[in-house]
């Protein structure tokens, strides 16, 4: 996505194509408990209500005990709040109020760390039919490829110019991987109806997190009309199932999950969802998250707020939770052309969901969430010609590896057969189409850890990292880096051969994935 200094990428982090040329409750047993009482709260209170009640995180101090949690609860009560899930392994609360006083007053309750609200909007103030664009692949580039496609590929697969870049193609001669892992969607809906995706899905490890309360009544992880395609093309980049027909995810022997994280009607991504879908993962056997979206509202969230240090502590309590259960947490850099190692950024994007306000940021006091949390695998996009995506956000000691993307076909076009410069995955309702974005490249290295925990089924998330870094091929800056060819550097990429802030450690490499 274009922008200059001062301006920034969507929060799902795919571009649109005129910019990139492109409920019933059902709870985690034993973990994490709804109040009995939610379904007949207040209307005030009810995320279906008439505008006036917002949604908080409390976070509970370290070393929280039950009576701690007992005692915050009835506080929470007394302030004007309303539990409406309590996930006690983390120590977040997920709370209603339509109290404007609401987080000041639990601030300064005994055994509170952190409180905040989660949104600058009222709950019943989401409307948008913002949808990312997606390009649909021609009947025209289906018959061709299919015409090219060699034994053993998928119809589509000729299209598919990032499986070579990553020799995920000779991967597959040695394993597809297996379907004992599973990578876990975090993102808009996924249909499991699709038929190359449809093989590989894992229902059990399925919900919609929507408003921090998971289910799994009436197949809620799948989208619902007009909801962004998104989810749908991450999940096919991962696990598209190598079957003859379509396309060919990376890897295409493993399990893919859906995790629906991003409200339907505006494609916003709030830290309630993001917490129950990682929560959920971890309790779920998930092996691999993808995130290919920043929290909303708030395109950096800094500590130096009050209600953004409780999203920080919030959404990072639950990736780190996932992780000691044993998932790797994959994420998207994002797609503003950013070096993300400055001192300061100018950001004129947030407050996302209400009216903007233009702020300065410290970059060491803010953070991009999930990608820059501790322990994430932040990931930037290259095009066709292996060089950085003309959107992708980069830095270094801020990228660790790299992915392909797509770019512009008029920047990086690859070569025949394939024709875009954009990548080609599933759509709903059994169709296909091009996006690009470091949403598109996130799932690449998804797929990849997915094949390395394949091979090493008993590695932990540490190990899978190691690997996955340790077999990226190193990558050197591109100097100068003038994408567009206009004379003028575009972007400046610092460090060496082996770590630098164009490329991280590298270009993923599935054929290693699968050998070593």
């Amino acid at each position: 996505m274009t922008r200059h200094s001062s301006s920034f990428g969507r929060r799902a982090l795919a571009l649109p194509l005129g910019v990139a040329v492109v409920s019933a409750l059902a709870f985690l047993p034993g973990t994490a408990s709804a109040q009995p009482d939610a379904p007949s709260a207040p209307a005030t209170q009810r995320a279906t209500a008439d505008g006036s009640a917002m949604s908080y995180v409390v976070n509970l101090r370290k070393g929280h005990g039950d009576r701690t949690a007992k005692y915050v609860k009835k506080a929470i009560a007394k302030a004007g709040g309303q539990v409406v899930i309590a996930y006690d392994q983390i120590g977040v609360i997920v709370v209603h109020s339509s109290d404007p006083g609401f987080a000041k007053k639990i601030r300064g309750v005994k055994g509170v760390q952190s409180a905040g609200a989660t949104r600058t909007a009222p709950l019943s103030a989401q409307t948008s039919d913002d949808i990312d664009a997606t390009r649909p692949l021609s009947a025209k580039e289906a018959k061709a490829a299919a015409d090219a496609a060699a034994d053993g590929q998928d119809e589509q697969e000729p299209l598919q110019w990032a499986l070579p870049a990553i020799k995920a193609d000779q991967a597959h001669k040695e394993s597809l991987g297996s379907s004992k892992v599973t990578v876990g969607v975090l993102d808009s809906g996924v249909d499991d109806t699709h038929p190359d995706i449809a093989p590989n899905f894992d229902r059990n490890a399925s919900a919609s997190c929507l408003g921090g309360v998971p289910t799994q009544k009436d197949n809620a992880w799948r989208p619902v009309a007009k909801e962004s395609d998104h989810g749908m093309h991450v999940a096919g980049t991962i696990a598209a199932a190598k079957n003859g027909t379509g396309v060919t995810g990376v890897a295409p022997g493993v399990k893919v999950a859906s995790l629906k994280v991003a409200e339907p009607a505006t494609g916003l991504y709030y830290t309630e969802a993001v917490v129950c879908g990682f929560v959920w993962a971890a309790e779920h056997g998930v092996d691999v998250t993808n995130s290919s979206y920043y929290t909303d509202p708030w395109l950096f969230n800094c500590r130096t707020d009050d209600d953004q240090r409780a999203l920080v502590d919030a959404v990072g309590r639950a990736s780190r939770y996932a992780e000691r259960k044993g998932a790797v947490n994959v994420a998207a850099a994002g797609n503003a052309k950013t070096d993300l190692a400055q001192d300061e950024i100018v950001d004129k994007s947030s407050p996302n969901d209400t009216t903007p306000v233009e702020r300065t940021i410290k970059t060491a006091d803010c953070f991009d969430l999930p990608s820059q949390l501790p322990g994430v695998v932040t990931v930037s996009s290259t095009g066709a010609k292996g060089l950085k995506s003309s959107f992708s956000n980069y830095g270094k000691g801020v990228i660790d590896i790299a992915a392909p993307g797509g770019d512009s076909t008029a920047f990086q076009k690859p070569q025949p057969p394939a024709t875009s410069g954009l990548i080609l995955s599933t759509l709903p309702g059994g169709k296909f189409g091009y996006k690009a974005g470091t949403s598109m490249a996130s799932p690449h290295a998804a797929g990849v850890a997915a094949l390395i925990k394949s091979a090493h089924p008993k590695a932990s998330a540490a190990r899978v990292k190691a690997l996955l870094y340790r077999q990226a091929d190193a990558m050197a800056c591109t100097d100068p880096y003038d994408i567009d060819g206009d004379g003028k550097v575009d972007a400046v990429c610092e460090g060496g051969r082996n770590k630098n802030g164009f490329y991280g450690v590298g270009m993923i490499d599935a054929l290693d994935a699968v050998r070593k």
